[in-house]
């Protein structure tokens, strides 16, 4: 164990910090140790840096595929990998996860030598697929819980270690920027219905992926929870003022950004910007408070 690397324990389950709490690109890695198996929770960069705690990973449980939570799977290639059923194929092959993110081939393209470069990245073919409810014995006592809560991708799920409660909540990472749903398999309504779910697991612990790392205490969990959620109606009524009194296109109103700072670029930002700013046009076309005449946006 790198003891530069800060942590947490609690009971079978260590929380080792990435930088700046796990801020991406970094993450956080969950490692838990039962009487028989040694699992972590996704595989996140500071994965590389904690050494034989890490690598000795009899099992590697994802919670859900992006090239982040990916970056440590080439330092247990005799890991067995679980993924849920909806994100499996995306953790086998590029070919899945290009349609994971959904991107055109001229964004591919330089995101593969990004993520090649930057993560790591290798896919792991032998990924086996596990369903909502799936169940890992790992002995002593110690066992973890799959509870499917997509929206930030479709296989996305809480892992929860029992019976210590620690809950694994993933990219529901109750952070200031607030949920993502910019890819392909990513859905906005699907994410709302998660946000009222995931306080109803029985956890006494909730790890986060990024930026929040820990919380302890349900009370401060649930209001993390609730402003996490409320950027959801702050980025509704941002996009009814860009669109504001005039007509504006799809095109027009990614490159005004809802999501990101004006200026600031990566190589999926317009895509990003393109899937969730769709997704909200969706939900104010069926509420009727937009209508589109010719490909132009209209506040109603």
């Amino acid at each position: 164990m790198n003891p530069d690397v800060p942590s947490a324990t609690f009971g079978p389950v260590t929380v080792f910090f990435g930088e700046k709490n796990g801020k991406y690109p970094d993450g956080n890695q969950v490692v838990v140790r039962g009487a028989d198996t040694l699992a972590v929770f996704d595989t996140p960069q500071v994965s590389q840096r904690i050494g034989d705690a890490f690598e000795s990973a009899d099992l590697a449980i994802l919670g859900h595929v992006h090239e982040d939570h990916m970056a440590g799977l080439r330092r247990i290639p005799r890991a067995a990998v679980h993924v849920h059923e909806a994100d499996v194929d995306a953790a086998r092959s590029w070919t899945g996860l290009s349609r994971h993110y959904g991107y055109p081939e001229s964004v591919l393209g330089p995101l593969r030598a990004k993520i090649e470069r930057d993560f790591d990245y290798a896919p792991r073919p032998d990924a086996t697929a596990y369903a909502d409810g799936a169940r890992w014995d790992l002995g002593g006592g110690v066992s973890v819980r799959a509870i499917h809560m997509p929206g930030h991708t479709a296989g996305h799920s809480v892992l929860l270690v029992e019976p210590e409660g620690v809950a694994f909540i993933g990219d529901i990472d109750l952070s200031g920027f607030g949920p993502y749903y910019g890819d392909a398999t990513s859905d906005l309504g699907a994410f709302r219905r998660t946000l009222r779910r995931v306080a109803q697991v029985p956890a006494r612990a909730w790890v986060t992926s990024h930026h929040k790392g820990v919380y302890t205490e349900r009370a401060a969990f649930e209001t993390a929870l609730r402003a996490f959620e409320a950027t959801l109606g702050a980025r509704e009524a941002k996009l009814l003022g860009m669109i504001g009194d005039g007509a504006r296109t799809l095109d027009e109103l990614v490159a005004m950004r809802l999501l990101y700072p004006e200026g600031y670029e990566e190589v999926w930002i317009d895509c990003a910007e393109r899937r969730t700013i769709a997704q909200h046009l969706d939900e104010l076309l069926a509420a009727a408070r937009v209508r589109v005449d010719d490909g132009r946006w209209r506040v109603v």
